[in-house]
């Protein structure tokens, strides 16, 4: 297999041939179709896709886009490479005689040439494929003698190779030299497979594309929107949105993933917000019911206490109207009966100041409070009931008056809850273990408080669910106590549970942060 690369190449092989390689086959590529009509006909087995240089289609597009061009200057010089250029432009400039003046500038100098381009207006336009030769016989390579004209040139340039771009050419419709190499490989694969030449289907001629540079198009005022569909546009300055647009897609991308991924978790959250709201007004309402519910079951102690000093004040208001009735002057008297009954007002005001306290619905509050003193209140708010059940209730306060941070009610009613339980464990018992404890002391940044029966215990296997919701075993019991009781403690940063040794009774423990401890949990919303 032979490539001839050129018209040189494939002149010297087709007029040697009888000598040189008779029978094998040749492949042409970068040659004309004009230079193989000149030596048809030409072999079978001399093969290949001419390359058309289309000097008309270049000029009229060069006329397009310069409307106001009256003069079209062609320049070529005197080899014979460029007088076969020279008579191909001539011939097909012919066309365009009636709207410019042809100025053909061939055979001259190089100084001549530039000198020429100098002093052409706005008014002319040049095309020109370069030259190997001067009229000086001075010999060049044609990239050389376009970079010259095109830095002397005031008018733009346009060629027919699209080699010369990036010289100072506009452009110009073309065939690619690679494209030429790519299709003669095509045609020796297939030859070389065993193809015959007549039965390869090859285009009549290289497909030819308007090349442009970029930066001539800036200079001469040439609008990107006037290019021709198809157009190759080489040395563009890109944008950054041409060099970084994937990378900019890819943020904008992440950004827009990243925004609904915060709006998704704002919403979320919001959502989480509003849940855990309703979950602690649920909770809230659910406490006020039990306590409702505690309340109901102190009903009896309650009226007993408010009685005794209701009772004491009827008493010592009948003994004073006996003394005014009497009419001897016993002031002394009057004013003890009027202490007495101060004293036992304000008992009574106690008993329902407690008593409102336990039943009224408030708003959860966090606010520091004595524990001891929370504890006092209890045994004032249980004492009665305990000595109605004929329970011996012993509590037994911190040495130091210990602050937690939290509700005083809630923390109350967690301590009646498990003071109640314990009683009812020792119900039905022997008066020596009807005995109900409650002791705290102060455990390094938490104050532990232990509530113990000496009733019948828990039994293990129950052990487990003791502060499950509805879970009890109690035949008249809810089982939401001791499961209200955990949601409450928990919500103050605290923890509840509970210890038993069947018939020896059992210990529930308490832990709550003191307000002074440093790092200390803070409260979990109930």
């Amino acid at each position: 297999m032979i490539v001839a690369a050129g018209q040189d190449a494939l002149r010297f092989l087709l007029r040697n041939r009888s000598r040189v390689f008779s029978d094998v086959p040749i492949v042409h590529l970068a040659v004309s179709g004009e230079f193989l009509r000149s030596h048809a006909p030409v072999p079978p087995d001399v093969i290949g896709v001419p390359g058309e240089l289309d000097f008309s289609a270049t000029v009229e597009q060069a006329l397009r886009w310069h409307p106001k061009t009256r003069i079209l200057v062609i320049v070529t010089g005197v080899s014979r490479w460029d007088r076969d250029w020279e008579h191909r432009a001539r011939e097909e400039s012919a066309r365009f005689q009636e709207r410019v003046k042809i100025e053909a500038l061939s055979g001259l100098s190089t100084a001549m040439v530039l000198q020429r381009l100098a002093e052409l207006g706005d008014d002319a336009l040049v095309f020109t494929p370069g030259y190997f030769e001067d009229g000086d016989h001075r010999v060049f390579a044609p990239r050389d003698t376009i970079a010259a004209m095109a830095a002397a040139s005031r008018a733009p340039i346009y060629g027919p190779f699209n080699t010369h771009l990036g010289l100072g050419i506009v452009g110009g419709y073309s065939w690619r030299f690679a494209d030429a190499g790519i299709q003669a490989a095509k045609i020796v694969n297939e030859l070389l497979a065993g193809t015959p030449p007549s039965a390869l289907r090859l285009p009549d001629a290289m497909p030819t594309t308007l090349n442009v540079d970029w930066r001539q198009m800036q200079r001469w005022g040439i609008d990107e929107k006037e290019l021709p569909p198809g157009s190759v546009v080489h040395f563009k300055v890109p944008t950054f949105l041409d060099e970084h647009g994937g990378t900019m897609a890819i943020v904008a991308f992440g950004f827009l993933l990243q925004a609904g991924l915060i709006a998704g978790l704002l919403l979320e959250r919001f959502r989480r917000r509003r849940a855990e709201r309703t979950a602690q007004k649920q909770v809230n309402d659910l406490a006020h019911a039990s306590r409702l519910a505690l309340a109901g079951e102190l009903t009896g102690a309650i009226a007993h206490e408010i009685n005794q000093p209701l009772g004491a004040i009827l008493s010592n208001a009948e003994a004073a109207e006996l003394i005014l009735a009497s009419g001897s002057d016993r002031r002394d008297k009057l004013q003890e009966i009027l202490a007495d009954i101060r004293r036992d007002d304000q008992r009574a005001s106690d008993v329902i100041r407690r008593l409102r306290s336990l039943l009224a619905k408030h708003e959860v509050e966090r606010l520091p409070f004595g524990f001891d003193e929370a504890l006092g209140d209890l045994r004032s708010t249980l004492g009665v009931e305990a000595r109605r059940r004929g329970v011996t209730l012993i509590v037994r306060p911190t040495s130091t008056d210990a602050t937690v941070i939290g509700d005083r009610v809630q923390v109350q009613q967690v301590l009646i809850n498990l003071v109640l339980n314990a009683m009812d464990a020792v119900a039905g018992l022997p008066e020596d273990r009807r005995r109900v404890v409650v002791a705290t002391e102060i455990a390094q940044d938490r104050i532990a408080v232990t509530v113990r029966d000496q009733g019948r215990g828990v039994a293990p296997e129950h052990m487990p669910r003791l502060f499950d919701s509805f879970f009890t075993t109690k035949p008249t019991g809810m089982g939401l106590g001791l499961s209200i009781a955990q949601t409450l403690v928990r919500a103050h940063g605290g923890r509840i549970w509970a210890e038993s040794d069947p018939g020896e009774g059992a210990v529930f423990h308490l832990e709550l942060p003191m307000a002074s401890a440093k790092g200390s949990p803070s409260p979990e919303p109930a």
